[in-house]
């Protein structure tokens, strides 16, 4: 009996996990940049020791810069700016997440086609 193809492999991983984090960090922060760690911590599913750590991170690249507001009652509260490249950095993680995404969909969808070929096989009498 001939054997239908084997799906192909998972597509590697384009983005490290902190790449995944630092999008998902940046998106937020774009639409939100008031927003707290705590309340980032809360959004992405991780520890505010994680968050905070990232967050120093994307400081440090230069892809990100923070500020306090002069007259607020919170003097620890900071809003978050996307720097140009910070904007640049989102763009390309973005791009290469839609390109893992679009990877996993087309093996999916030929895994999913090998499936139905084998139902089919399996249900055709003998």
């Amino acid at each position: 009996l001939e054997q239908p193809p084997r799906p192909p492999t998972r597509p590697p991983t384009l983005m490290s996990s902190h790449e995944e984090a630092h999008l998902r960090i940046l998106k937020i922060v774009s639409a939100e940049a008031d927003i707290s760690q705590r309340q980032l911590a809360v959004r992405l599913g991780v520890s505010l020791g994680k968050t905070n750590f990232l967050i120093q991170s994307l400081l440090e690249k230069g892809l990100l810069k923070a500020g306090n507001f002069r007259r607020a009652e919170n003097k620890f509260k900071y809003v978050y700016l996307l720097t140009p490249k910070g904007f640049g950095e989102k763009v390309r993680l973005t791009r290469a997440y839609l390109a893992r995404k679009e990877a996993e969909y087309e093996a999916l969808q030929t895994e999913i086609q090998a499936l139905k070929r084998e139902m089919k096989a399996a249900d055709e009498p003998r």
